[in-house]
């Protein structure tokens, strides 16, 4: 141990928190995982507790070990500042300077970046885009996010707002996401998803039929997406046309993103990765329609690999990917 070299990934979400000590070989060798409790406490307390777990770790793996910090946190926030601006899963949590913190406290370069971001440096780096120079990765889970890997490099656009392909439209009407309707989180998230199974369910009961998955009123007001999907693995034909919808928007948004980027590799994680089996057929023949075929030729569209583990190696691969981009300028 006395010859290695560690990094720390930070992990900030509304529900939840971790520190992951890994190395360049991308192995996890320690985690520390607590609650945020955004509703009982701001964020300086949040970050006392960060530093208490940190001070505790770096007995373990001494702090002049450490090559750099990553940080991985929902959006808004400024990386090239690295400031957080008050994500709406962290309420109190306006302007914090994270960055100044972290180097202010341990005196490690530390980066930040959002968790779409992190994500797709992380099935880049070691996931299901490893190789590629140019890939997109989308997080399709509670909304739609993206990262995006261009020319080797992952790109934040002009003041990190690069890949929310989200807000794009691609319906007059449907389900609201990104507080828009008929936009591509509207139709490919998983509140969005809920939302499409509402409406549908509906229209069914008032047109006199039953619906399996959904018997009365307390089921409809806790519809998901998981619902709909275990329905439509059982061959449920209303669930089966839910997933259809969804997957065609999916295979519609996806046709943008390989027209405009013409990507070596599209990554999808979390819904579509659990359920591609159910997706695949209406999103391959959409793309098959409307993509320019050269571009859709080279693209491969992919389940995400690292599946519930890419909460601990995203904010690693924030600082393993800093600290080789520090070393190559």
């Amino acid at each position: 141990m006395e010859n290695s070299t560690y990094y720390l990934g930070i992990d900030i979400g509304g529900t939840k928190c971790a520190v992951v000590v890994g190395n360049a070989k991308f192995e996890v060798l320690k985690k520390v995982q607590f609650p945020t409790r955004t509703q009982e406490r701001g964020y300086e307390e949040v970050l006392q507790e960060f530093h208490r777990h940190i001070t505790e770790l770096f007995l373990i793996f001494p702090k002049e070990q450490f090559e750099s910090i990553g940080i991985s946190c929902g959006g808004p926030l400024d990386s090239v500042q690295g400031v957080i601006q008050s994500p709406p899963n962290l309420p109190g949590w306006d302007e914090v300077p994270i960055i100044d913190w972290f180097r202010k406290q341990y005196g490690i370069p530390t980066s930040l970046q959002n968790d779409a971001n992190a994500g797709a440096l992380a099935e880049w780096m070691m996931g299901a885009g490893q190789g590629t120079r140019n890939m997109v990765f989308l997080t399709f889970g509670t909304g739609m996010g993206a990262g995006l890997i261009l020319n080797g490099q992952l790109y934040a656009g002009t003041n990190d707002l690069g890949g929310e392909v989200g807000h794009i439209r691609l319906a007059d009407q449907g389900p609201v996401g990104f507080g828009k309707a008929g936009s591509f989180e509207g139709f490919c998230s998983g509140g969005g998803i809920a939302q499409l199974a509402q409406k549908m369910v509906r229209d069914s009961w008032e047109q006199g039929n039953d619906v399996a998955f959904c018997r009365n009123e307390v089921e409809w007001e806790g519809l998901s997406a998981k619902t709909v999907a275990l329905a439509a693995a059982d061959g449920d034909a209303l669930a089966l046309e839910i997933i259809r919808i969804s997957g065609e928007f999916l295979g519609r948004g996806l046709a943008v993103l390989v027209d405009i980027l013409n990507p070596e590799c599209i990554v999808i994680g979390s819904i579509y990765a659990r359920n591609e089996s159910l997706f695949k057929p209406f999103v391959d023949r959409i793309l098959q329609e409307e993509a320019i075929p050269g571009a859709w030729r080279v693209c491969q569209v992919k389940p995400a690999a690292l599946g519930e583990a890419i909460g601990d190696f995203a904010a690693l691969c924030v600082a393993i990917y800093s600290n080789q981009q520090m070393s190559a300028e």
